[in-house]
């Protein structure tokens, strides 16, 4: 049996990444990447920082300035708002409008990029669930939905249905995607359509158990996989009656586990 890999002693030449979120309880990647920093034999740390809206550029501009700091994570619900406080965004970004990492350049500048979508489709694929010529649903259009969206459609899905309480937020989404895949992206206002392949929750619903469900599973047919990219809890209540209708379910924790390889490489963690 293989030993588990060594904790790494944090001392003063510690590389630091920090996770912005509010909350940061539910995040996973800590309890990710530490494991592989330390079996990378790196000394680097990746550590939750709790920053609330009104405070996220402050703490930004903070971190940015902490000399030992290569990188930040972000997480709910900064994805939109982080690319603004970067020097230079990835083309990704650009297309869907928000970022889940930035990186200290040599130049000391800041680059953002999202691999929330890349994850996702990674994590489905690996699953068995290949989205290519699907007819998909998505609910959520903010941060990670908007970069799912994308990744969705450059994966092959045929039809890729958006739904969001927010009107401007969906139809301005629907405009970027349908300038790089024309006619397949549509957004939509009313229930998920009945004959999708593929159901995704792109929404914070599920993170508190008093939460409504984000969309009602009943609706869905037979054979259809139900997506939930909330984290902890890892069965939300959307997984568990998707499941309970005998539904296919895709935990959250697939998507971060997907972005694994995005990220060593962005961070060039070898």
């Amino acid at each position: 049996m293989t030993a588990p890999p060594r904790a790494v002693p944090i001392q003063g030449t510690t590389r630091l990444y920090a996770v912005l979120g509010d909350p940061v309880a539910q995040v996973q990647a800590p309890a990710l990447l530490n494991p592989l920093l330390a079996a990378l034999h790196r000394d680097a740390v990746v550590v939750p920082v709790h920053a609330g809206p009104a405070h996220l550029e402050t703490v930004v501009r903070g971190l940015q300035r902490v000399q030992n700091l290569d990188g930040m994570f972000v997480t709910v619900p900064h994805k939109a708002a982080v690319r603004h406080l970067a020097d230079r965004c990835g083309t990704t970004v650009d297309i869907v409008g928000s970022a889940n990492v930035l990186r200290r350049e040599a130049d000391g500048g800041w680059l953002a990029e999202n691999f929330d979508g890349e994850g996702f489709v990674a994590g489905l694929l690996a699953a068995g669930h290949d989205p290519a010529g699907s007819r998909t649903a998505l609910v959520g259009t903010g941060g990670a939905g908007s970069a799912i969206a994308a990744a969705l459609l450059a994966a092959g899905a045929e039809r890729l249905f958006l739904y969001d309480t927010d009107p401007a937020k969906l139809a301005a989404l629907t405009a970027r995607l349908d300038a790089h895949w024309p006619g397949r992206a549509h957004a939509s206002a009313g229930p998920l359509p009945g004959d999708v392949d593929i159901a995704v929750n792109a929404t914070p619903l599920g993170l508190h158990a008093h939460d409504p469900l984000p969309f009602e599973p009943e609706s869905l047919p037979t054979g259809c996989v139900v997506a939930d990219i909330i984290m902890k809890p890892r069965e939300t209540r959307l997984l568990r009656e998707a499941a309970a209708r005998g539904l296919r379910i895709h935990h959250g924790i697939h998507m971060l586990e997907g972005q694994l390889n995005s990220y060593r490489e962005f961070f060039d963690l070898r």
